[in-house]
């Protein structure tokens, strides 16, 4: 089943075709992560200002949806349509500002990974990530019906964690900066949340590309309060255009996020992103010639956490 023939079948019931897509439009949406995260750490570095990278990463975003979205009738349609969902009171004002969530961790990205490294960095988003996840999951706070936590859940949940811990062990060098691995962790906590509003905004824009608009839009308009709050004067921009594609990459990321949602619950998305983020680990540290092996075994660990997870439910924890 392709993505389209996916985003159009929305309403109707959840076949396994359309599971097994979701988790990969997830999980490509995890790699994305993982290459913007590279991106946004290294522009950051270049401008000595992680405000202003991320301001960059999300503006630039912005500025592409604009231009592919609202030209075309069926954007502007969902637009309007979501504006008469929150006159109308179907969706309330504060679940359309999952963007915000969105702008702390590519914000997070700026500050935290020149020190703290991508490895710490991953633990703490994915710790926080999977926890919040089985709490909308259980609360039904996203488009789908409540899902109970089951051990097989829990447990998948668990061996994610694990999976990430073992991926970065051989990289956890710097414990006198662990406290900005604050910053990520509530960036993980925000994120499941995040997922989980989005695709309410999904469903009363009836429109995937719209709700992406929107996250960005939000996100844009916060960190540039941030940044005039905390301006720090006039900045120098490197020449290196790939400095310039997390907004991008977080197009990729988000999207994948929003549409897989509906069709294998926040927990899923989440573990499934976790794959892709650290088979772009793999990726990133096999092109500049350092893959270790506890990489590629969390690589692993954390297939198996998606299939455990993805077992049929058995006993309820209560």
């Amino acid at each position: 089943m392709s993505a389209l023939k996916l985003i159009k079948n929305l309403g109707g019931p959840v076949s396994r075709s359309a599971q097994v897509t979701g988790g990969l439009l997830a999980a490509v949406g995890g790699v994305a992560v993982a290459v913007q995260g590279r991106v946004n750490g290294s522009l950051a570095q270049e401008l000595h200002n992680g405000l202003l990278a991320a301001l960059v990463s999300f503006g630039g975003g912005l500025l592409v949806l604009i231009g592919v979205v609202l030209p075309t009738k069926a954007g502007r349609a969902g637009v309007l349509r979501l504006r008469d969902a929150v006159a109308d009171r179907r969706i309330r004002w504060w679940e359309c500002i999952g963007g915000t969530c969105g702008a702390f961790l590519v914000t997070s990205q700026g500050l935290a990974i020149a020190t703290i490294g991508v490895a710490v960095f991953t633990v703490s988003v994915v710790v926080g990530q999977v926890v919040s996840s089985l709490v909308v999951d259980r609360r039904g706070i996203g488009p789908g019906e409540p899902k109970p936590l089951t051990f097989s859940r829990i447990a998948g949940a668990a061996v994610g964690v694990v999976a990430v811990v073992v991926a970065v062990s051989d990289r956890l060098s710097s414990p006198g900066a662990l406290w900005l691995a604050v910053l990520p962790l509530v960036a993980g906590l925000l994120m499941g949340w995040q997922q989980a509003v989005n695709g309410l905004v999904r469903e009363a824009a009836g429109n995937s590309v719209v709700t992406i608009l929107v996250n960005f839009a939000t996100g844009t308009v916060a960190l540039v309060v941030v940044n005039l709050v905390a301006a720090r004067g006039v900045a120098e921009f490197p020449a290196q255009w790939w400095l310039y594609v997390g907004g991008l990459l977080g197009i990729v990321g988000v999207g994948g996020a929003i549409v897989s949602v509906r069709f294998i619950g926040v927990l899923m998305v989440g573990l499934c992103a976790v794959c892709g983020q650290l088979i772009g680990a793999v990726l990133l540290d096999a092109v500049a010639g350092h893959l270790a092996l506890p990489t590629v075994i969390g690589v692993v660990l954390t297939l198996v956490s998606v299939g455990v997870a993805a077992l049929p439910s058995g006993r309820m924890v209560r």
